[in-house]
């Protein structure tokens, strides 16, 4: 499985819809993506979540790193998920702390 970035923008928030599978061979593309936005001046990211179908630990680590990017220039990464596997994910590695995570993107909008 591939992965697939539709990035928007709604107002001064950048929204990134990922799909697919985020493993080890597909996870520097995600990099890649929040780099862009984070040098273009996007830094206030919003990470859309829903049609992930598989997260492993590299694909944490994109976030992660992704994470401290923004926090470097003063900007927030939130994530949108509401599927009970990944939420495990978050909560088994401890990431759950660390992410801000809304359910839908209207919650996460209004945050």
């Amino acid at each position: 499985m591939d992965l697939s970035l539709d990035t928007r923008h709604q107002g001064d928030r950048t929204i990134v819809a990922v799909g697919g599978e985020i493993d080890v061979y597909t996870a520097p593309k995600l990099r890649d993506k929040i780099t862009e936005l984070v040098n273009a001046g996007h830094h206030d990211l919003l990470i859309d979540m829903e049609n992930v179908e598989f997260l492993d630990s590299t694909g944490l680590g994109v976030l992660v790193g992704g994470l401290k990017k923004i926090r470097a220039q003063d900007g927030s990464m939130v994530l949108i998920c509401s599927q009970d596997r990944l939420l495990k994910i978050f909560r088994i590695t401890g990431l759950a702390k660390v992410f801000t995570i809304h359910p839908t993107e209207a919650a996460a909008l209004s945050s």
